[in-house]
């Protein structure tokens, strides 16, 4: 594999961030529209509104092609820096690249002197949540809904800084 590198947002990066989302949540998770459009619109809120010293968007290539991102939301920062819109091209799955992603968003939150970093996720994505513990989360929260169309048990992972 070639080497992963990091950047910014740059154009079509809303466009790739949010395929991945769709295609991989739709085929695994039957989520459709609802949770498509969610991605882009919320993703595309962010950075319009993204200020560099208490948020951050990480895109994961490989050959200058996306194949991840990760998000560090701070807009709330009375509530900790929120981390959203962590995935993988399944295609670039178990290779380290979600562990150099969540690093980077990491050192980015201590280095923005966060307190805590928490993230919403669904249960029966175990791989995430697998990382998420090796990393020093924890599961602190759960609540179920349906806001996309189906059923899921949300849940929360935090860690303090």
């Amino acid at each position: 594999m070639e080497k992963v590198q990091l950047r910014g947002y740059s154009p079509g990066t809303i466009g790739k961030v949010t395929e991945l989302h769709g295609s991989y949540y739709g085929r695994q998770w039957n989520l459709g529209l609802r949770f498509e459009a969610q991605v882009a619109g919320d993703l595309s809120q962010f950075l319009l509104e993204l200020d560099e010293k208490r948020d951050r968007f990480f895109a994961a290539t490989v050959a200058g092609e996306v194949v991840g991102s990760l998000a560090v939301d701070g807009r709330s920062r009375e509530e900790g820096a929120r981390l959203r819109w962590f995935v993988l091209a399944p295609t670039h799955q178990g290779l380290g690249i979600g562990q150099i992603l969540l690093q980077a968003a990491l050192d980015f939150c201590l280095e923005a002197s966060f307190e805590r970093v928490y993230l919403w996720t669904f249960a029966g994505l175990d791989a995430a949540h697998h990382l998420y513990r090796k990393f020093g989360f924890t599961l602190s929260r759960e609540c179920t809904g349906d806001e996309w169309g189906r059923p899921l048990t949300y849940q929360m992972f935090e860690r303090a800084l």
